[in-house]
């Protein structure tokens, strides 16, 4: 299993930034995809940003576009999202994801919570 801690979140107004880290440990490997989700109160569970391991090529939700940034940091096994721009509708909890063959199973982590006050 890999294991995830989400930090960076906090509560933040509106217009202002954050920086989302998500450290990864445990038995890393096959990792093909690595990528952020957000639930926001009474909400499901919903994928704002992506990418892709062996091409860095990134995805990102209709909302967070224009606004947020997936990157990483092989060497210490980190995927960050840089937030920019911030609204209330970005508000909830915060979780990546690392995805690949051997990892169906493998645990969501705490998350981080982003709040927005409107």
């Amino acid at each position: 299993q890999v294991q995830l801690v989400e930090s960076g979140g906090g509560l933040v107004q509106a217009g202002g930034s954050l920086r989302l880290s998500c450290a990864a440990s445990g038995s890393i490997f096959s990792i093909a995809a690595m990528s952020w989700y957000r639930q926001a109160p009474g909400k499901q569970r919903e994928l704002v940003a992506g990418m892709i391991s062996s091409s860095g090529r990134t995805h990102y939700s209709d909302s967070a576009k224009g606004r947020f940034t997936i990157s990483r940091d092989n060497a210490k096994n980190t995927v960050y999202l840089q937030m920019n721009s911030l609204k209330p509708e970005d508000t909830g909890v915060y979780y990546c994801n690392f995805e690949g063959p051997g990892h169906e199973n493998d645990c969501w982590g705490q998350g981080t919570q982003v709040t927005v006050p409107s």
